[in-house]
């Protein structure tokens, strides 16, 4: 594990805030996490790079077969947790060797489980900022306790769930190089996921001489297209309130070409856009069924290069990354 001088204190503690959502949870959900000493200067940037993961938990890449495993009482993998941190190891490896992308001075996380039974009892976010050396920022989504899922679409419900009374919760993070500022939650509107609330966290972050107002989003895959647009829309419209350039990247579930094509065309007409041609893959299903679920949407900035990291394999999602420059920068 890597140290590099940072004060650690996320063992089962947040840090109190003073931020005004509308989250009725103790200190809005939001836990940091080894934080920067304070007498440390934070570093002036012209370009960033940006990187996206709906890690899964950590659990692996087999969402449809593991799923059906589950149903004739085979629940895989066997030593949970020894899997998890396995495969947190394997993914700091890949945000820090510099050889399947550049290292994210930003890396925004979903399904990032906090100490649930799915993910082992560990705290996935914590322990890969552990592993990177970086501090993080922890939202927990607040699943109501004991509340039984609605029914869903057939072809999602090979997700492994929290148990009903599981003390563990999940939720999205921000991994960052950077200060991170003006940290807030987001509650998302949903109505077909009574299991899973989505929620989003809105972070600043400083380019050149400019704020860059960041937003990282899990999308609900269920019901109607309306739906995520409804959640994608209260995105905009937060980000709408700061001056300056904005990002808004992470899981947004296009999973058919049409909702891709959707998604894309509702950015765009509100000033965003997205460096991936529309139905790059960035989940994979049951054979080579592949969608496009993952995006970064940039606005006034530039985008230099970008990628998607296709040979990580310890979720059904493949990491992506893009660079972005202010557009002043010389």
């Amino acid at each position: 594990m890597l140290t590099r001088g940072l004060l650690k204190h996320h063992s089962g503690v947040t840090t109190e805030t003073k931020l005004k959502t509308s989250s009725a949870q103790p200190n809005n959900g939001i836990e940091f996490g080894n934080q920067i000493l304070p007498d440390e200067k934070p570093e002036k940037r012209s370009r960033l790079i940006l990187a996206s993961y709906n890690i899964r938990y950590a659990v692996g890449r087999a969402l449809i077969s593991s799923g059906l495993l589950r149903k004739v009482g085979y629940n895989f993998p066997t030593r949970r947790a020894e899997t998890i941190l396995r495969n947190i190891q394997t993914t700091a490896r890949a945000f820090s060797e510099n050889v399947l992308l550049p290292p994210p001075d930003i890396l925004a996380l979903q399904e990032a489980d906090k100490r649930t039974g799915r993910a082992g009892g560990i705290h996935v976010a914590a322990r890969l900022a552990d592993e990177l050396a970086l501090p993080y920022v922890h939202v927990a989504v607040g699943i109501p306790r004991g509340v039984r899922p609605k029914q869903r679409e057939w072809w999602l419900n090979f997700e492994e769930q929290i148990a009903l009374h599981d003390t563990g919760d999940t939720g999205v993070a921000l991994l960052s190089r950077l200060p991170l500022e003006e940290v807030t939650r987001i509650d998302l509107p949903w109505h077909d996921c009574a299991w899973r609330p989505r929620l989003a966290i809105g972070a600043t972050v400083r380019l050149g001489t400019e704020k860059v107002r960041l937003f990282n989003v899990h999308v609900d895959p269920h019901g109607p297209l309306d739906n995520q647009h409804q959640q994608i829309e209260l995105v905009v419209n937060r980000a709408k309130q700061y001056e300056g350039p904005a990002v808004i990247l992470g899981d947004f579930n296009t999973l058919s070409k049409q909702k891709a094509i959707e998604i894309r065309r509702f950015m765009e007409s509100h000033g965003y856009a997205a460096p991936f041609p529309t139905g790059t893959p960035t989940w994979r299903g049951a054979g080579f069924v592949r969608f496009h679920a993952d995006w970064i949407f940039v606005r006034g900035v530039r985008v230099n290069r970008w990628g998607v990291v296709m040979p990580l394999n310890v979720s059904d999602h493949w990491p992506i990354w893009a660079e972005i420059e202010s557009p002043g920068a010389v």
